[in-house]
């Protein structure tokens, strides 16, 4: 499909101040996303830190005391909070502990006090360790994924400031085909997400923009998801600007203007015979009801398939009995399949101390 060339003044060209937008959510979500993702390690990391030390050389305390609860969010977010009071070395100890983990647990959990042999001021619940690397993962990924979110925005946040900036100055403008990836309206004005990722020399940005009251965006085609509308590039932006139905965006001359919009003529007379919807009809649909239910569905299987197809790879193939999402997946299984799954690791590892989820009262020996 060819994409048409509006007649445009060979001069550079000013375009209209505010024709990129940014989302108002952009300016506050930035600020919102790096302080919890700083009060998420401050939380958590010290105490990972903590209990990473205890593991390299942990000392269990038989005399201990431990007063404390665990409570479950969100069906898998567990916090446990807990006091510790403990003697060693004819020195009296008192701790708090508090450890965040994901986990699928019903029921009570069972621990005990350990404290490292090598600074006994370092304590924690048995617990924790066992969930060590649950933690470490549960706290990578979601300060991954803050931050990435975090930068992302700033880096569009960024960018728009900077276009809008150098829109200022004339330049020559390039028409170029742009992907309308959503269509709404706002207080009478059209707000439109689009892309660039129609042209060869695609940069695959997605930029924002309010078009002035009753004008639409100039649909010239449709990809298989979108509808196809023009833009023009600006040289010294990373940006291009969505072009409105009357061409007001652009500084012209009435003479240029009307040269410019009959050259569009042709190509927006054809449109219906070429099965293009119509300028503002362009707006994305969201999947119907059985498409998502369906999406829902395959998901859950695929994320049933791949916790069984685990599970069943640790206790008959892991070359060890402590591999942490392991352990908690054989935890939570139904009785029957927790029995089954310990007796096959304890076929493999009988001479060893039993694992969270095949332990006894004393967090060692086989249940």
């Amino acid at each position: 499909m060819s994409f048409p060339q509006i007649k445009l003044p060979a001069r550079p060209l000013s375009l209209k101040r505010g024709v990129i937008s940014v989302p108002a959510a952009y300016y506050f979500s930035i600020p919102v996303l790096l302080v919890i993702t700083v009060v998420l390690l401050v939380a958590e990391g010290p105490g990972v830190l903590r209990d990473y030390q205890i593991s390299r050389d942990p000392l269990e305390i038989e005399s201990g005391d431990i007063n404390g609860s665990c409570k479950t969010r969100k069906a898998i977010f567990t916090n446990c909070e807990a006091e510790l009071s403990y003697d060693h070395g004819g020195v009296s100890y008192k701790k708090d502990v508090e450890v965040m983990f994901v986990d699928f647990h019903t029921g009570d959990y069972e621990t005990g006090l350990v404290i490292s042999a090598k600074n006994p001021e370092l304590a924690t619940i048995s617990l924790g360790l066992d969930m060590l690397w649950n933690r470490i993962i549960t706290l990578g990924v979601f300060v991954a994924l803050l931050g990435f979110g975090c930068f992302a925005l700033l880096l569009t946040l960024i960018r728009t400031l900077r276009a809008r900036l150098r829109l200022r100055h004339p330049a020559p403008l390039t028409v170029i085909p742009v992907a309308l990836t959503a269509v709404a309206e706002k207080r009478s004005r059209l707000f439109v997400t689009y892309a660039d990722t129609v042209r060869e020399g695609k940069t695959k940005r997605q930029s924002f923009t309010y078009l002035e009251r009753g004008r639409i965006p100039v649909v010239v085609g449709h990809t298989g998801k979108h509808d196809v509308a023009l833009a023009v590039w600006h040289d010294e932006t990373p940006l291009p600007v969505l072009l409105d139905d009357q061409l007001e965006r652009i500084d012209l001359s009435e003479q240029e203007r009307a040269e410019a919009l009959a050259s569009l003529e042709p190509v927006l007379a054809n449109r219906g015979q070429e099965g293009v919807s119509a300028p503002g009809a362009a707006v994305t649909k969201a999947p119907s009801l059985a498409r998502r239910l369906a999406m829902f569905v395959a998901i859950v299987a695929f994320i049933v398939v791949a916790t069984l197809g685990y599970w069943l790879w640790y206790v008959t193939s892991a070359p060890s009995q402590f591999n942490s999402p392991g352990m908690d997946l054989n935890n939570m299984m139904p009785a029957a399949l927790n029995e089954w799954g310990c007796a096959r690791l304890q076929e493999r590892f009988a001479d060893g101390p039993a694992p969270f989820g095949c332990a006894g009262n004393d967090f060692r020996s086989w249940k």
